[in-house]
């Protein structure tokens, strides 16, 4: 802890002289080489700290001035060295401030009883009305936050999690409001009970009332003009700029919300994009994006996800242009698990995955698309699998992923086939094939359950699933031949224990066999975890032993699949060119999207020649 010092007559008579004062001088301590002179009409109530104040302070792109301390008053306030803090319209009250900083035209600063920064607040998402179900605090990532909205009816289970949560808040939260190293306040009006992490720059906010910044050097965070935060916590790397308004929420890494975007009671994950509309009761997982006035983010459950605006259904229109945000990949679902579709309309779509509105318990067929023609809803299975759209996402995700190495709370699996999704699409054949036995080849169409789908819709929906089961099997069993270091036959027929058969799940980014959230769950409740940063621990335990669970669950597959007992050499290579025919045909249907597009006229010569270039080179990745 640093050393103070009692300021001496000399430099008391200097402040006096520019115009300071103090309740009591004896009550204001100074650093060692402490000196007076940048200090002008400041007054000091209560116990005040103050550092050195020997450099200069940028405070434009190439304009700099002295630290000091001008036009403000303090009390019990730290300020750490080299700050240059100005014109204060009414006070700084209970605060901690570092290194470096610079704080200007602010109104009020201030730390008042009872303040908790934005953490241990317990909001409902998902269901606006109920319980809550998810406590915010400055850990939170996607994870932990799915599995706590998931299992929050377990009463053992909540109570557990809670007392580990409140105990980590416990630990680490300061006894008053601090600000960083670094950080950059000005033309503001109320701070009120909030931490601001190192490097964060505030500028034009209105009101930061109960709210942390997790701002660090190398993912700092920009508050920007006319935004209100209440309650809130916002993490590394995030934008919340022009007006807007927050309350109740939490702020995952790399977000950016802006343009007057209104939320309440939701939760942002991992490189949303939030602009114009309103959340409530929102669960926004990693890659969620909302552009439009008219969308209304409310309970609902939405990861990958572009939102259309309420009256604008063609959302995926530009497939092979920069406009477009990509397909619904994981899904768009409700507190009930039922997946939300469009209105009845004339070319209305949907891409769905999971259950079906008004059929919860029915399982839908995955990568589909939902059509509606009057009171008539079609379902096209596995038609999204061979679209330009799906094809860019698989691409283009990885890389829009803005969060430095040391700020990826958050787990994100950009597969787009996996054990979960894979899973899905076995089942989807299994269905179709059931339909095609029951119904006969010599029909026009198929009823599933209230829904329509047409008979060469169905045989391309089964060409498509086993496109993908192909395509699958093919890559992962490359991928382990690559990775053991003995590639013979025994070391593939070798599998580490039964992890990773089974059913799987997402727990909004993470992909991981639902015996392991089991586990974990029960982990938790035998008190076997005894704090939450061992149960995010966890998370990213199974997420590095991702591929050694997916082997596991394929090589079952495989053997299923083809029949066999175990993989042999016959089998290699017959998986190998089932893989390289599977591939072929699945660039060749993208290509047919891709002509099609390009000859509606939407899409530049440009734009059509590299796209097609791309696809040409898809014969590298074969070996």
């Amino acid at each position: 802890m640093r050393d103070y010092r009692l300021l001496t007559d000399e430099e008391i008579s200097v402040l006096e002289n520019n115009s300071c004062w103090a309740e009591d001088w004896t009550r204001v301590h100074v650093a060692e080489a402490f000196s007076p002179y940048g200090f002008h009409r400041v007054l000091f109530y209560g116990d005040c700290r103050l550092g050195v104040f020997e450099r200069q302070v940028e405070v434009s792109k190439g304009f700099a001035k002295h630290a000091g301390i001008n036009d403000a008053t303090l009390r019990n306030v730290t300020v750490g060295d080299n700050c240059l803090i100005e014109k204060v319209g009414n006070f700084i009250n209970n605060y901690n401030i570092g290194n470096d900083c610079y704080i200007s035209n602010i109104s009020t600063m201030e730390t008042t009883e009872g303040a908790t920064f934005g953490e241990g607040h317990t909001v409902s998402v998902l269901n606006e009305m109920g319980d809550g179900n998810l406590i915010l605090f400055h850990d939170l990532n996607s994870q932990l936050a799915a599995f706590m909205v998931k299992h929050f009816k377990d009463k053992q289970l909540k109570d557990k999690l809670t007392r580990l949560i409140n105990e980590e808040i416990r630990f680490t939260q300061p006894e008053r409001g601090t600000i960083g190293n670094g950080v950059k306040i000005i033309n503001s009006k109320e701070i009120t009970n909030t931490v601001v992490k190192d490097d964060c720059e505030i500028n034009g906010a209105s009101r930061l009332s109960d709210c942390t910044i997790l701002s660090s050097k190398d993912a700092s965070v920009y508050i920007g003009t006319g935004v209100i935060c209440e309650n809130s916590i916002i993490s590394n790397g995030c934008s919340i700029t022009n007006s807007v308004k927050m309350q109740d929420c939490f702020v995952g890494e790399a977000c950016q919300i802006t343009n007057g975007f209104t939320a309440e009671a939701s939760v942002f994950f991992a490189n949303s994009y939030m602009a114009n509309g309103e959340a409530c009761a929102a669960f926004c997982g990693p890659f969620s994006a909302s552009h439009h006035k008219s969308s209304l983010l409310i309970g609902g459950e939405f990861s990958f996800y572009n939102a259309g605006s309420n009256t604008n259904f063609s959302n995926h229109a530009y497939k092979m242009g920069p406009l477009h945000y990509g397909t619904l990949e994981r899904g768009s679902k409700t507190a009930s698990g039922a997946y939300v579709l469009m209105p009845a309309k004339i070319g209305a779509f949907s891409v769905c995955f999971g259950k079906l509105m008004n059929h919860p318990d029915m399982r839908c067929l995955p990568f589909a698309y939902l059509m509606a023609y009057g009171e008539t809803m079609y379902i096209v299975p596995g038609r999204n699998i061979t679209t330009v759209g799906l094809y860019r996402d698989i691409k283009k995700w990885p890389k829009r992923d803005k969060r430095p190495a040391s700020c990826r709370k958050s787990v994100i699996n950009f597969d787009w086939l996996s054990p979960f999704t894979v899973g899905e699409i076995v089942e989807g054949k299994q269905i179709l094939e059931a339909l095609r036995h029951a119904g006969g080849d010599n029909v026009s169409s198929y009823n599933y359950h209230e829904y329509i789908i047409n008979a060469s819709s169905l045989r391309k929906g089964i060409k498509y699933y086993d496109i993908a089961l192909r395509i699958y099997m093919g890559a992962v069993l490359k991928r382990k031949m690559k990775s053991v270091e003995d590639s013979t036959l025994a070391a593939l027929n070798a599998t580490s224990g039964n992890i990773g058969l089974g059913p799987w799940n997402d727990l909004s980014g993470l992909l991981l066999p639902a015996s392991e959230e089991q586990r974990l769950i029960d982990d938790i409740k035998n008190g076997q975890l005894e704090s939450i940063k061992e149960v995010l621990e966890r998370f990213y335990d199974i997420n590095d032993h991702y591929r050694e669970y997916q082997w596991t669950w394929t090589y079952k597959m495989i053997l299923d699949y083809y029949g066999i007992s175990e993989i042999n050499e016959q089998a290699v290579k017959r998986i190998r060119e089932d893989y390289v025919r599977a591939r072929r045909a699945w660039i060749a249907e993208i290509r047919k999207d891709a002509d099609k597009e390009f000859a509606m006229g939407d899409v530049d010569q440009e734009v059509y020649d590299d796209f097609i270039s791309k696809l040409d080179h898809e014969t590298d990745y074969e070996e």
